[in-house]
């Protein structure tokens, strides 16, 4: 049997790596280059494969340096973009992950972390609608899924197979990207199609905005200080640690500066009043509600529906396949304080889809060991 040449992975420009993007249908945004300016506490390179002189897959490398000494973590949010299915369906997988860690070792990694946006596992709005009301099914991961996909199975067994770690798993919300998300077709259908694939209620409360006079629309920069304001209200109401003003200000310069269809602002004003503001991301056929905010002063105007179908029906007429509302956790039981958010997102008539998750493979297994601690003591 014939074995394929070795590849090569080294540095490239932003340029190079922009081009690549813009010749797959979409990439992950935490795969753009603007993703290592907004991160700013990484270390952020550009890395492709190279065939030869042929550049064939890229990803964004972030480094982050472990306490008191100069060693880093590579990681790889959401990535890398290189053609998984054939890697996987050619057991050749180890053709493309040796050189990437041989890299990012001689730059100092003791670890090397990745997420592949390789969908492993789908399940259905009727599905998931059954398990929500059956009090003993409890958790995403022992529902059968509708669908389970050949590159995804063959991918997990492969990647165990060289040593790599697959993630744990967790309840709630861990470190690192989802490995859940909530996705809402759109390739080849109208708006209406899409809202008529909402519940009732969804329904209800689009058209109870839309009465009540809501207004959506786009914002810019100048903006992001109301925007911030309800986000950090959404905060202390949910209770979670907000982002500061400063972040979504960097976030808003890197991404917009790399294209302006990156990143947008929507605002939802009822009467002069912001009621719900929400950020939007999108690279190529692909869109994602990234975050949202709303007041607790009006929410019976329903602004958080008005100003998610505003951004549905923008992803729909800008050719997008694929509406993605992020992540949700693994419960499906009532008397976990999630079951509010994917019962939110059932609403839109998506599913759930579940990726390869975040493996990891230790290249210092000392340093690896001791930086696995002390994230763990952080948490």
């Amino acid at each position: 049997m014939t074995r394929s040449p070795a590849l090569a992975v080294r540095e490239i420009t932003s340029d190079q790596h922009l081009a690549a993007i813009a010749e797959l249908p979409s990439v992950s945004f935490l795969q753009t280059p603007a993703w290592g300016v907004v991160k700013r506490d990484w270390r952020s390179r550009s890395v492709g494969w190279f065939d030869g002189d042929k550049l064939v897959g890229v990803a964004l490398v972030l480094y982050r340096k472990a306490p008191r000494v100069r060693r880093y973590l590579a990681y790889v949010p959401e990535g890398p973009s290189i053609d998984w299915e054939a890697a996987a369906t050619g057991g050749d997988l180890l053709r493309w992950l040796a050189p990437l860690a041989e890299h990012v070792k001689a730059q100092g990694a003791f670890g090397l972390r990745m997420g592949p946006m390789v969908v492993t596992r789908r399940w259905s709005n009727a599905t998931l609608k059954e398990a929500l009301a059956d009090p003993g099914v409890t958790r995403l991961r022992d529902l059968p899924a509708d669908e389970t996909t050949a590159t995804g199975t063959a991918l997990a067994e492969q990647l165990t197979a060289l040593g790599w770690r697959a993630p744990a798993d967790v309840d709630g919300f861990s470190a690192g990207q989802p490995r859940h998300v909530f996705q809402l077709p759109l390739e080849g259908r109208s708006a209406d199609e899409v809202l008529k694939g909402f519940n009732q209620l969804w329904r209800r409360n689009i058209k109870k905005a839309d009465k009540s006079g809501v207004v959506v629309t786009q914002g810019s920069a100048a903006d992001l200080p109301a925007f911030h304001r309800i986000y950090a209200e959404t905060a202390q109401r949910d209770g979670f640690t907000p982002r500061p003003l400063a972040y979504f200000e960097g976030m808003w310069a890197a991404m917009t500066d790399e294209a302006p269809e990156r990143l947008r602002l929507y605002l939802a004003h009822h009467e002069g009043d912001l009621v719900a503001a929400t950020t939007m991301t999108r690279v190529g056929t692909h869109a994602w509600y990234s975050y949202g905010a709303s007041t607790t002063a009006k929410r019976d105007v329903r602004g958080s529906n008005a100003i998610q179908w505003r951004m549905m029906q923008d992803a729909l007429a800008e050719g997008c396949a694929v509406y993605d509302l992020r992540g949700i956790t693994d419960t499906l039981s009532e008397d976990d304080s999630h079951a509010g958010l994917i019962r939110f997102k059932l609403g839109t008539g998506g599913h759930a889809v579940e990726y390869l998750g975040e493996w990891d493979l230790p290249l210092s297994r000392v340093l690896y060991s001791a930086f696995d601690l002390y994230m763990k003591r952080r948490s």
